[in-house]
Formats: C-alpha cells, structure tokens, sequence
C-alpha cells in the first residue's frame, strides 16, 4: 500500500451562504462564502469554513461537491479515481491524455467513480468504454492522495489482466507497452509517477 500523504478528511457541501459583511468592515479584498460541510464519515461531522467566491468558482465548488481541506484550512475539491495496471509479458500499459491542462501526459487508464459502483466495477466499466477491452481486475496496488493546484485526487490503483478482446484507443492520443526499463521514457502525470515507483520494485 503507498500514500502520498495521510489521508484527508473528506466532506460534502450542503449549503453555500453569503457572508453578511462587507469588505469595508473587515479590510477583506475579496467577497467571501461560508460554507456548511458534513463529513463523508459515519460521525457525519459538521464544519463551517469560509472560502472567497473566486476560489468556489475556480475549484468548482458548489453545493453537494465533495472536498476537502488542507493542514492549513484551504478549501479543495476531492477526486476520486481509479486505475488500471495493466500487465502483459512483463509490461505494462500507458496511454497519453488526449485532452485538458495534462494532454499529451502519461498515465494508467481509468477514470471516475460513479455513483453505486464499488472501485473494481468503475475500472471495468472505463476500460470497456476507453479500451473495448474488458478486464479483470486484480490485487489494489494502493492509493495514492495528490494535491493537483485546483482539486485534491484520490486514486485506487488495481494490477489487471486483459480478459477478451483488444485495447483500441477512444479517447487517448497515445498509447505503449513499457518494460520496466522504459518506464522513464515518456511524461508521467504526478499522481502516476508513485505507481511507477511501486512497479519499479515489484
């Protein structure tokens, strides 16, 4: 198992409120928001934190996101994915992102987990719809939590096997089998590269 750090407390948004004074009163530059949270933990704590509406905006923070916050009370939205380690004859499978602020990075397939699906079901489910392959996912690798600048990633990384069919590129502009010795050879994304140290050991 492999962490980037310990990992945070998790909330979700349930009211976002005006704050009722004026950046005159309290020499503030920015208009601010108060924020009621509830913890995504059986204990359901409840949090209030203030956030300025530019950052909200700019993480894409609304009512019902989940977040979470940092050691020094910054205000993250919280990703959760999972990833796929495919292996065959001793390599492994990367694609390069076709798409956003990382295109043309490198990463392990995957994506988002969807509501009611458990981690293995939402790696199955991106692969047949990014892939066409479907696969079978193995042992969880471990975790890795990352601090991208506008959100926080929480990503389950599983080892898996192709089980039928072939993997085509949908959405990827790229894709390799690497040995371990080429795994430095391409641009991984940061939250990736702590898999690439688990795989360089195994």
């Amino acid at each position: 198992m492999i962490m980037k750090k310990d990992k945070m407390n998790t909330y979700t948004v349930q009211s976002i409120c005006e704050a009722d004074y004026g950046c005159e009163e309290t020499g503030r530059s920015t208009p601010m928001a108060l924020l009621k949270l509830t913890g995504c933990t059986e204990d359901k704590e409840e949090r209030y934190i203030e956030a300025s509406e530019a950052d909200l905006e700019r993480y894409g923070i609304s009512e019902g996101t989940k977040v979470c916050v940092t050691d020094a009370g910054e205000l993250r939205k919280y990703v959760r994915v999972v990833a796929a380690v495919i292996s065959e004859n001793g390599k492994v499978f990367a694609t390069a992102r076709g798409y956003g602020e990382y295109k043309g990075w490198w990463e392990f397939p995957g994506g988002k987990i969807e509501s009611g699906e458990t981690p293995q079901q939402a790696l199955e489910r991106e692969i047949r719809e990014e892939l066409t392959a479907e696969i079978a996912v193995g042992e969880l690798i471990g975790t890795v939590e990352y601090d991208y600048p506008n959100f926080h990633l929480s990503m389950d990384c599983f080892r898996a096997e192709i089980k039928t069919g072939q993997l085509v590129l949908k959405e990827a502009m790229d894709a390799r089998w690497l040995s371990r010795e080429e795994l430095d050879s391409v641009k991984w994304l940061p939250a990736d590269l702590e898999i690439i140290e688990v795989i360089r050991q195994s």
